[in-house]
């Protein structure tokens, strides 16, 4: 958000937690992202805790959307969307990131 503020772009927050994405968002999502579809799982100590494993999910948006209907903790963020595009914002403090926040933005 941050980034998004130091460039003056209007946006809006959605709290993943507390509205969790419905399925017809997670598909949305998937139809305009431009990174790998399993990006948008978080491979963290809560993926490994429930024993999943990360090649199950390698391009297979079906799986993707499966796994963060049940398990919304897991969907990496930010997800920044626009009207025809979707980017994963992470990691944020690396340059490609806010390069390509830049192109999208700019």
């Amino acid at each position: 958000m941050a980034v998004a503020t130091d460039m003056r772009v209007d946006f809006d927050e959605v709290r993943y937690l507390k509205t969790p994405p419905d399925e017809a968002t997670l598909r949305a999502i998937i139809a305009k992202l431009e990174d790998p579809v399993e990006g948008l799982v978080r491979k963290d100590a809560q993926f490994a805790k429930l024993g999943l494993v990360a090649d199950d999910y390698v391009a297979n948006p079906d799986a993707v959307v499966a796994i963060l209907l049940e398990h919304p903790k897991l969907l990496q963020r930010p997800i920044i969307v626009t009207d025809d595009k979707a980017i994963i914002g992470r990691p944020l403090g690396d340059s490609k990131a806010k390069e390509r926040l830049a192109e999208l933005f700019g």
